[in-house]
């Protein structure tokens, strides 16, 4: 019996320990593409940063009404949801979802839901909510070719006023082991909060105009924003995901080898019991 018992037990070490080579690999992968993408993403804070003042000082100087500052009362708002491709990142795609869930649920009959991510898509299927778009193919280090299909069909509903707003549900990355899952309005187009709007600028064109041809790439650039932080906020999320998967793994092992050992000591201890018991009754 004790045999069999040990047999059960080391075929059991054997798969638990594969499982962590396994958890080891991602997790290196996912620490290198987490420290290639952040680099971008901070590269990109700064332009970002620089192309929200420009668009506030242009929105700011603007006369009358405008299509892209204005709400209208015609058509739905727009939810665009960013989720991962692959799973085994913790809670990063349902903490997403689940936000987006409630946003829907306040007004769904006036919302169009869009996903980016193929765990987004299979979530929302599984509940049963309807996706307008799907945007499966954005790589894991996204670049501006990724953004304009996503950003020309925004612009063109929005002003065929199919929709009134946008909203992006995201995870903004704070730091390695903290995400935060945000939900931001891009259109119609707000002044930001905390701007220091005393500079007069002069326009060689009408602010107006100046708009037209600003909004396109202003969009581009807040949607890879937003896919710079998911993604950077993925990887982390799976970093720190299979490094909780690698230490369960040697805990499982520590107690498998435990046991392992006592069963193998009780064996050896009922042997010797026997040949001892053995010799006495030749006696």
């Amino acid at each position: 019996m004790a045999a069999v018992g040990l047999i059960e037990i080391r075929r059991r070490m054997k798969s638990v320990t594969n499982t962590q080579k396994i958890t080891k690999a991602m997790g290196i992968v996912a620490t290198s593409k987490l420290k290639k993408v952040r680099v971008k993403l901070e590269g990109n804070k700064a332009y970002n940063d620089h192309f929200e003042d420009v668009k506030n000082h242009i929105v700011n100087s603007l006369e009358g009404n405008n299509l892209y500052t204005k709400k209208t009362g015609e058509g739905k708002t727009l939810y665009l949801v960013i989720t991962s491709n692959l799973g085994l990142c913790g809670g990063y795609n349902i903490n997403v979802v689940n936000e987006a869930i409630k946003a829907l649920t306040d007004n769904k009959e006036n919302s169009i839901l869009m996903v980016v991510g193929r765990k987004g898509k299979s979530y929302f299927n599984k509940f049963r909510i309807p996706i307008e778009k799907e945007f499966l193919n954005i790589d894991d280090d996204p670049k501006l070719e990724n953004i304009k299909d996503i950003s020309n069909l925004i612009l063109n509903l929005y002003k065929d006023k199919t929709i009134n707003s946008v909203y992006i549900v995201y995870t903004r990355f704070v730091s390695t082991v903290k995400q935060e899952v945000e939900t931001k309005k891009i259109l119609p187009l707000q002044i930001s909060d905390n701007v220091d709007l005393k500079y007069n600028f002069e326009f060689e064109i009408s602010p107006n105009m100046m708009l037209e041809q600003m909004v396109e790439p202003y969009i581009n650039q807040k949607i890879l924003n937003y896919l710079l932080n998911s993604k950077v906020s993925e990887q982390a999320a799976r970093m720190t995901a299979m490094d909780g998967a690698s230490k369960n793994a040697k805990d499982i092992l520590d107690k498998l080898n435990t046991q392992y050992n006592r069963i193998r000591q009780s064996a050896i201890t009922e042997e010797i019991s026997e040949i001892i018991g053995g010799a006495e009754a030749q006696k």
